[in-house]
């Protein structure tokens, strides 16, 4: 695909996601990497904007310098932000309690911590985006469960013959302990997001190297 068709297809991705303000937002292709320039009021835009152009059939990778401007931020202090992360992630029952540390620093909220599946390292991410003032998220909680089970290559290849979106034909899947090495081609970004998702549910991995190729 052409670098100017697959712009347009950006944009109009960008603009047909319901949840982007793609007003501030700047696009540039060439060879396939998409640039991404501007400001968003919230890091959940910043967020979308990512798997929207994710989405698009044709990009191989994209560079991000979209930053976060929050509306109204004159008085929200860290502090206040934290707490704000602190009972969010309280309320939320995909993540459990007391197993997260909290830390903001000028808008940027680092996580600490220790669970035991990625799923819920990532649901912490997905509930705190949104909140007022938090300008990025540096997700570096740990997963600290020992491998459960025997097979995991064999749970993950099962997962992705029963996924609709994914083609494993030229995929090499390695594990190592609780580390999996995926090797091969994709058609599209979004298919390689889906692909390393599908390692990261399988019980006991903690490390997923991903070397898959967007062609």
């Amino acid at each position: 695909m052409k670098d100017a068709l697959l712009r347009d297809d950006v944009i109009a991705e960008l603009e047909f996601e319901p949840s982007i303000d793609a007003t501030d937002i700047g696009v540039a292709v060439e060879d396939g990497i998409v640039t991404l320039s501007g400001h968003v009021p919230t890091y959940g835009q910043k967020a979308a904007i990512e798997k929207a152009v994710a989405r698009v059939k044709g990009v191989r990778g994209f560079a991000e310098h979209v930053e976060v401007r929050p509306p109204g931020l004159k008085g929200t202090s860290d502090d206040e932000i934290a707490r704000r992360v602190v009972n969010t992630l309280r309320w939320n029952t995909m993540v459990p309690d007391n197993r997260v540390m909290v830390k903001v620093e000028e808008g940027w909220v680092t996580l600490t911590g220790e669970l035991k599946w990625e799923y819920q390292r990532a649901a912490a991410v997905t509930a705190i985006r949104d909140i007022k003032g938090v300008r990025g998220i540096a997700n570096l909680i740990e997963l600290r469960e020992a491998p459960s089970v025997p097979n995991i290559k064999k749970r993950i290849e099962e997962a992705l013959r029963r996924s609709a979106e994914a083609e494993a034909t030229s995929l090499q899947i390695d594990v190592d302990g609780d580390k999996v090495i995926l090797n091969g081609f994709v058609k599209a970004w979004s298919e390689r997001s889906l692909i390393a998702r599908a390692a990261w549910s399988a019980s006991g991995v903690r490390i997923v190297e991903d070397k898959l190729v967007v062609r």
